[in-house]
């Protein structure tokens, strides 16, 4: 079982697990999920229950029980993190927004970047680690794909001169020769102001 089908599968034996009188799910309850529960026990996201287990299911439930499921660690963990995964990003900017690809390297800078956002006195325009969170990766043009607003791109440069100062060069020179905007010391402002 693969993707949205797995996690299909999970939530409706969570919803299940969460009802049952002994953290089990018993075959009485999801008759017809005995095949996909199967199938997630291969994956390692659920545990069907021994001989002895379903013996002393079947003592509590007072008629024989023939199969008995519940979520493992892995399959809480799995319905976890798909529910923060990122959501697919429309293909077309919203208002206001631009497409920006970026690439590898330069998506490594802007993680740095935004992983700082605490520490620094400039910090990333609001909205950018979002952007740089939820970003899908192209595998046909390699590159990272934001939709980012002007403040957000003039943040973004801001982060590439930082790194330019502390490392690499290119990445804030493809940046501007790619968007037009390039961060300039040197403002009368506390913050950081691009020039295009």
């Amino acid at each position: 079982m693969q993707g949205d089908r797995t996690l299909e599968a999970l939530r409706a034996l969570w919803a299940c697990e969460e009802k049952a009188e002994h953290g089990w799910v018993l075959d009485a309850v999801a008759p017809s999920f005995q095949r996909r529960a199967r199938a997630l026990a291969g994956e390692g996201l659920v545990e069907t229950a021994g001989r002895e287990t379903r013996a002393e299911l079947s003592a509590w439930e007072g008629r024989p029980v023939r199969w008995a499921v519940r979520l493992l660690a892995t399959g809480h963990d799995l319905l976890a993190y798909a529910g923060v995964r990122p959501a697919p990003m429309s293909l077309e900017p919203g208002p206001g927004e631009r497409l920006v690809e970026l690439a590898p390297s330069q998506m490594t800078a802007l993680r740095v970047f935004v992983g700082l956002a605490g520490e620094l006195k400039s910090p990333p325009a609001t909205g950018l680690a979002e952007q740089v969170r939820t970003a899908p990766y192209d595998r046909g043009t390699r590159r990272w794909q934001l939709h980012l607003t002007q403040e957000q791109m003039e943040s973004a440069a801001y982060g590439f001169w930082l790194h330019r100062l502390t490392g690499s060069a290119a990445e804030a020179n493809r940046f501007g020769r790619d968007f037009g905007v390039l961060y300039a010391p040197g403002s009368e402002k506390d913050s950081p102001a691009a020039i295009s």
